[in-house]
């Protein structure tokens, strides 16, 4: 396998140059980070060298991107997270799970972007991480390829890892768990849940700073994790 950056189109043209490149595979948005990938023009790359194209588009959804219509040949989805909605397991409770799909994406679409504007504001965070955001180094092929941006944005508080667990330890809504796209709001801090066994200098490498927060918006009011989020910033 050859590792490239998501955007880097030229590291992906020499890829499919110097090797037989049987398939191309990505998420899009990729996770924590949120990158975004130019499906139509990686497809197109990918073709004329005989390359299928598989797109995780767990993050996105299908409502939000339609991958195969922008020519990739596979995509793949966690069925668990936002198709399902309900944070379960049982494949068949997920036929129940996708009848409110439309209704959970659109809620957790405008909470999202509601929300990465004002952390983006806010004194305490660092960055914010969200393809809905001008500041997302792929928003333009974002909103090209998206009707929507998703429920999940990462962002990195103005703190260490002890202060960053301060935060998540004062939010009173949502659950501390390393899932996403449920009904209910998650959160999770990459350094010590879903990347815990690597060493502070191997999570680094991948950007996974101790100060990096992934949170899912649910289907909660907007104005009650809105509160949520600025009293817990309030405590560092």
């Amino acid at each position: 396998a050859t590792v490239i950056d998501p955007a880097d189109v030229d590291g992906l043209e020499s890829a499919l140059n110097k090797n037989k490149v049987s398939l191309f595979f990505t998420e899009s948005p990729t996770n924590p980070f949120l990158r975004c990938v130019d499906i139509e023009k990686v497809s197109k790359l990918c073709h004329s060298k005989g390359t299928l194209v598989c797109i995780d588009g767990t993050f996105a959804t299908p409502l939000n991107q339609k991958a195969l219509a922008l020519g990739a040949d596979l995509v793949l989805h966690s069925a668990t997270k936002f198709i399902g909605g309900h944070n379960d397991n049982a494949a068949y409770l997920i036929i129940r799970g996708m009848k409110t799909l439309h209704l959970r994406v659109q809620q957790q679409n405008s909470t999202a972007l509601r929300m990465a504007e004002v952390l983006e504001a806010h004194p305490r965070v660092k960055r914010v991480y969200y393809p809905g955001l001008p500041s997302h180094p792929e928003h333009e092929i974002a909103k090209r390829q998206m009707t929507g941006f998703g429920g999940v944005v990462s962002f990195e508080v103005d703190g260490d890892l002890m202060t960053t667990i301060k935060f998540v330890d004062a939010l009173k809504i949502p659950y501390i768990a390393p899932s996403f796209g449920g009904c209910e709001s998650i959160v999770d801090q990459p350094a010590i849940m879903s990347y815990w066994d690597l060493s502070q200098a191997e999570r680094s490498k991948y950007g996974i700073l101790d100060n990096l927060i992934r949170f899912s918006f649910g289907v909660e009011d907007f104005e009650d994790l809105k509160a949520d989020i600025l009293q817990a910033l309030e405590t560092i």
